[in-house]
């Protein structure tokens, strides 16, 4: 999760969880799979660490709060100590489900954080001048995500797979994380959540709820979640791609 006071040069903090995580302007929670896929290599790196090294990069950003299971948390911190920057790092132990991980870890973030981002650790390509981009657009909403316009055709069906109707492409869009929020409207999201007994897929889920308005921040087709082998193939060439094109010092 990550904490911004006022503009998105302010401070933030940051939250990493498993895939059950979640992170604030700038806290950012990444969400995590035996071994979790998260944790497995890419390029000789663990998954779970391409978007701390993104965050921590980030002046936004003010702390990390990870929420996973204890014996995976040596992963963080053997990356943490090669970071340049050394933001103050916290760890809080997931829940039975996402949403439950979300809230361990809001928990410990800064009382000072303007947003809480909430990022899946599954997604080690997320930019950080797209994650800027969701942070404004929640300042300025109250809630943001960063999302794609969905390119297949998508049919709804019923229970015997008979189609019932062919839904508008134009309209529909396939969310990404990081999703940012007001720490003030998460936890009245919470709130709701608890009194009435709401699961959510989604953390941006809990604001649609109560009603309030989610801005979706146009973000980039290459924040691909990895869950595959396929995924994994499609990412290391993402990733060779941006190697290539890095200036050389």
């Amino acid at each position: 999760m990550l904490g911004v006071p006022g503009s998105p040069s302010g401070a933030t903090s940051g939250l990493v969880a498993e895939d059950r995580g979640a992170v604030t302007t700038p806290k950012y929670l990444i969400v995590t799979a035996a071994i979790p896929k998260q944790y497995l290599e890419l390029l000789g790196q663990p998954i779970a660490t391409y978007s701390m090294q993104t965050f921590a990069r980030m002046h936004q950003i003010k702390e990390i709060v990870v929420v996973c299971e204890p014996e995976w948390r040596e992963v963080f911190q053997a990356c943490y100590a090669r970071l340049s920057r050394k933001l103050p790092l916290k760890f809080a132990l997931p829940g039975a489900e996402r949403q439950d991980s979300v809230y361990n870890g809001f928990q410990e973030i800064d009382a000072s954080a303007e947003l809480v981002a909430i990022h899946d650790s599954a997604r080690p390509l997320v930019t950080a001048t797209d994650t800027l981009q969701c942070f404004e657009d929640a300042l300025e909403v109250g809630a943001a995500v960063l999302g794609v316009p969905v390119k297949p055709t998508i049919k709804e069906v019923d229970a015997g797979k008979r189609v019932v109707r062919t839904l508008q492409r134009a309209r529909l869009w396939e969310v990404q994380t990081p999703q940012v929020i007001r720490p003030a409207l998460l936890r009245e999201g919470f709130e709701l959540v608890r009194r009435d007994g709401l699961e959510v897929t989604d953390d941006v889920s809990i604001i649609e709820a109560l009603g309030k308005p989610v801005q979706i921040t146009p973000g980039s087709y290459t924040n691909i979640k990895v869950t595959t082998p396929d995924d994994m193939s499609v990412a290391e060439r993402f990733l060779d791609e941006q190697r290539e094109l890095a200036p050389t010092v």
